[in-house]
């Protein structure tokens, strides 16, 4: 079977053609061999596959995990293509956390595809990990869901499990890769501690780390030696620092709260506060772009944020009522989020800042030990309880930061 075995690079020439460069290997396209022109948005890594005829699958039984969000950049379900294909056997399909359509909240139950009749196998159910008989009879697993850029969304972990059971049972394992959200240059947050892992931090790695999947499938393999035979279908034409709305793809809600881009970018930062004892706005029709509390004095609480003058960003009081999650039907007071500059902002400085604020303002109602669930750093938490400035907290993850820019440095693909 053949399968890209070096990096394929993916990029705009001056005629605006995007070149296929792959060493040599059995029935790999010659190379230089030219993809037809789509200067105007990103190749997907189901697009690279689906133009070399799914050579890397052809004879194989696969399993595909994936969501909604697994679809090629004109829109077709992954689950389709691989189902319609004579050559390729799609035996089964794994679902992460929000089911295979995205919507589902809390636990998901196994089912089948309606379109194709292919047995869907939940892993944000009774397992989070495929398990030997989910396994049996597939030769190749493939992975195909937009991910957040967010070291505690669970498909980052989805996909680390089950790629240590693919070496496990000596299956192989394929990324079709997609772009960071939130572009994938900036990093930040705290590098998760040592002691931490959980199913909502793998690795120890920032709450924002600017790699792509196929780039934390090679981290992950190397750095936890996971053994895994692992080939990654590479993006074609995406640059390191563009956001997804700058790709010229169809932007799918890899969840059910992260309907914009915008959402994407408040997330990192905004989430880790719910924990604490308030409403990110779950329930509403602007999640992550609100966040309030039944005891919050929204003119108050603006004002004391304002007064930060943290870069990119702005605060205006604001009232909703939760139709769900937190607070579900009391009225909330807080703020409502604004991005002023998108190259400005950083989420976890606004998390950050709005956790000092709360634990002063509000200390018999937020609970600052909790925000440690997704945050993941204990210093972080005990110099925010001794009054440290946020600012100065964030300089001081600088070295950690450093250190593990170095070490991804190995396994990006795209620049």
């Amino acid at each position: 079977m053949f399968r890209f075995r070096s990096q394929v690079i993916l990029g705009l020439t001056t005629a605006s053609l995007i070149n296929v460069a792959v060493l040599a290997a059995p029935r790999a396209p010659q190379p230089g061999q030219p993809l037809p022109p789509r200067a105007d948005r990103v190749w997907l890594g189901v697009d690279v596959l689906e133009e070399r005829n799914f050579d890397g699958l052809k004879g194989q039984r696969v399993g595909l995990i994936t969501n909604q969000t697994g679809v090629d950049s004109r829109g077709r379900r992954t689950i389709d293509m691989l189902a319609g294909r004579s050559d390729v056997k799609l035996v089964a399909i794994f679902s992460p956390e929000h089911g295979v359509g995205g919507t589902a909240e809390g636990a998901v139950a196994n089912a089948s595809d309606a379109a194709t009749g292919v047995p869907i196998y939940s892993l944000y159910g009774e397992t989070r990990r495929p398990t030997d008989s989910m396994l049996k009879g597939i030769d190749t697993l493939v992975f195909d869901i937009q991910d957040a850029g967010v070291r505690f969304y669970t498909y980052v972990t989805t996909m680390a499990y089950c790629m240590e059971e693919a070496a496990k049972h000596h299956i192989e394992f394929v990324v079709l890769d997609r772009p960071v959200p939130l572009g994938g240059e900036v990093i930040e947050g705290p590098v998760l501690d040592a002691n931490r892992p959980s199913f909502t931090g793998y690795f120890p790695m920032p709450v924002r780390y600017g790699m792509t999947l196929g780039e934390l499938a090679k981290m992950f393999n190397a750095e936890n030696h996971i053994g895994a035979d692992l080939e990654v279908f590479p993006l074609g034409n995406w640059h390191r620092g563009d956001a997804y709305d700058q790709t010229g793809l169809k932007w799918i809600p890899p969840s059910p709260n992260l309907r914009t881009v915008n959402e994407a970018f408040l997330y990192p930062g905004i989430e880790i506060l719910q924990a604490g004892g308030v409403s990110v706005g779950r329930g509403t029709d602007k999640p992550f772009e609100t966040l309030g509390a039944p005891w919050i004095e929204a003119n108050a609480f603006a004002a004391a944020l304002n007064r930060s003058e943290i870069p990119g960003v702005s605060f205006s009081s604001a009232e909703f009522t939760p139709n769900s999650d937190l607070y579900h039907g009391q009225l909330c007071r807080g703020v409502r989020i604004t991005v002023t500059s998108r190259d400005s902002f950083r989420s976890m400085r606004v998390g950050l800042e709005m956790a000092d604020v709360l634990h002063h303002m509000y200390t018999d109602h937020f609970d600052l030990d909790k925000i440690n669930e997704l945050l993941g750093s204990e210093s972080t938490i005990d110099r925010l309880k001794r009054g440290d400035a946020p600012v100065d907290i964030i300089a001081g993850w600088t070295a950690d930061l450093d250190k593990f820019r170095q070490m991804r440095e190995k396994y990006l693909l795209y620049h």
